[in-house]
């Protein structure tokens, strides 16, 4: 398709005209300098030739939806909105001096740090807008620009709707295929915030990636061939050796086919990857969201060590772990449960900050760390001096004293303490022993551990198929024994794998759930898989065993 020629750019008084900076399927963007007060600025004008009234509205609304959140940090400033004497509408907005990320995804190698912090920030700015009720729906790495303080900034909310007429879409145009989630190619389209995280998702994807989620390099990319893979393929890993397993199964969850399996918000999609950051030893990236109701979130429930990296404004910011539960009382915090192992399997070792974390949760703990003013003395009653010590007089001569050391007197008193009570017991039975004691209670027996039943209605089947070698995804489901309690916990596994299959035969733990996602080991003719129920005194109940269904 050969591109239009860009339109004449409108004579605007207060400003001069500069340069083409680009060109959309309705609308060119134009760099101007303001004369009063001067700078530059980049204005967005509709085309002459559009008369439809419903595109004209549309740019309207995006001038006042962008008007409303544009003092968030990490959203473009619009400075004004008004039509040209040649009645075509345009919107003055900050001008973005650096490229943006759909120019440089492409042509240069993002690092995982900057790819993190673009995805935090302007999570911000997408939950700060789902509070407004309003849902972008054209998230991309072409509408995330960068600001001259190098702060990415969202722009372009022309296709926004408000999140009531998420299940009221008339149909996908303006969408851009890559980025667009499978409830977008529905009949008809949906919408919800979900759909945001899908996409804010797949531009981190795009930036680490160097092409979008879904494009194959060397095999046919048309919009069909992208929208059969957006609805059927599983998200394939990144293969980059600098992205951790904790980041790609983020993106996973992210970008689930079905809306349920995915981060309810884009505050928890931001929170994720604040984690992800603490996992990699990076700064953690402050989250901004503008919330008028000034209300904590449900997502935010364990999520304490990134609250001081979010600030919910009212104007308020995001921590990462997110303000306390109310009520909370100091007393330690249940272990939570992965809500998305059956959307991505759970790693061997939970995502986490790194023992460093814990010394800094430790240092903002009152109960650990006192903290004083620079320069204080430090207390020494952790090393007492002796009275005999204290009362020493220096030597008068000139010879210097050779230091006794101290723990040989303490190893000879300790001994005499202990021979001293040994003689002591002797003594006193060798005098009295005639006298028969009433023989001590026998302790209570201790009760041995209560029998669990196995798990009951196993079954396993595929949930991705195999292909090319590689054995493809399946779900463990079971029914919980009757003596089930909140403090069972079962173990899942492959049952009698080769020695070579190390990586698929190690157990699986799953807590609070009856169902989870297996990696199946390839070129086998029998795949089996046994679960049994556990608690933390060591009770197990016996194995259930089950096979994969078609082997």
């Amino acid at each position: 398709m050969t591109p239009r020629p860009p339109s004449p750019p409108p004579s605007l008084p207060g400003y001069d005209f500069e340069r083409l900076l680009g060109s959309g399927g309705f609308a060119d963007v134009f760099l101007y300098r303001q004369l009063r007060p001067q700078r530059r600025v980049a204005i967005k004008v509709l085309l002459a030739s559009i008369l439809d009234d419903t595109v004209r509205q549309q740019f309207e609304s995006e001038a006042n939806v962008m008007a409303t959140m544009s003092t968030h940090p990490s959203i473009v400033t619009i400075y004004q909105a008004d039509v040209s004497s040649e009645h075509r509408p345009y919107i003055v907005m900050e001008f973005c001096s650096r490229p943006n990320y759909g120019v440089r995804f492409r042509k240069e190698r993002i690092s995982v740090s900057e790819a993190l912090r673009v995805g935090v920030q302007i999570a911000g700015a997408v939950e700060t807008a789902h509070r407004a009720g309003i849902l972008h729906r054209d998230i991309k790495p072409a509408n995330i620009l960068v600001t001259d303080y190098n702060r990415p900034a969202l722009t372009d909310f022309g296709i926004s709707i408000t999140s009531g007429q998420g299940h009221d879409i008339e149909d996908s145009q303006g969408m851009s295929i890559p980025w667009s989630p499978p409830e977008f190619f529905a009949d008809p389209p949906r919408a919800d915030v979900r759909s945001d995280v899908f996409s804010l998702a797949a531009t981190v994807y795009s930036l680490l990636a160097s092409h979008t989620p879904f494009e194959r390099v060397g095999q046919r990319n048309t919009a069909a061939d992208l929208i059969t893979r957006i609805e059927t393929e599983p998200l394939r890993p990144l293969s980059r050796p600098d992205v951790p397993p904790e980041l790609n199964r983020v993106l996973s969850v992210a970008m689930a086919k079905d809306p349920s399996g995915r981060y309810d918000s884009a505050l928890a999609f931001g929170r994720a990857l604040q984690q992800a950051e603490m996992a990699l030893s990076l700064p953690v990236t402050q989250m901004d969201v503008l919330d008028d109701r000034g209300a904590t979130t449900a997502d935010a429930d364990g999520d304490d060590e990134l609250e001081s990296h979010t600030r919910i404004r009212k104007v308020a910011t995001v921590d990462p772990t997110g303000p306390a539960s109310p009520g909370t009382t100091g007393e330690p915090s249940k272990p939570q449960l992965d809500r998305y192992a059956g959307v991505a399997p759970a790693l061997s070792s939970p995502m986490s900050a790194p023992s460093s974390m814990s010394a800094l949760d430790q240092t903002q703990s009152g109960e650990s760390t006192v903290l004083r003013p620079a320069g204080a003395a430090l207390p020494r009653a952790h090393t007492p001096m002796s009275a005999n010590e204290s009362a020493a007089p220096a030597p008068q001569d000139d010879t210097p004293t050779r230091r006794t050391p101290v723990w040989p007197f303490v190893l000879i008193a300790g001994f005499l303490v202990i021979a001293l009570g040994v003689g002591s017991t002797l003594l006193v039975r060798s005098m009295f022993g005639d006298e028969k004691d009433d023989p001590a209670p026998a302790p209570p027996p201790v009760a041995g551990p209560t029998s669990i039943s196995p798990p009951g209605d196993l079954s396993v089947k595929l949930i991705v198929p195999e292909e090319h070698g590689l054995g493809g995804r399946a779900q463990v489901v079971w029914s919980l024994p009757p003596e089930a309690t909140a403090d069972v916990y079962y173990a899942v596994q492959w049952q009698d794998l080769p020695e070579n299959y190390q990586d698929y035969s190690e157990p699986v733990e799953v807590y609070g759930r009856n169902s989870t996602v297996l990696n199946v080991p390839p070129n086998l003719p029998e795949r089996c898989v046994r679960v049994r129920a556990m608690t933390k005194d060591g009770t197990t109940s016996a194995w259930a065993t089950t096979c994969l269904e078609g082997t």
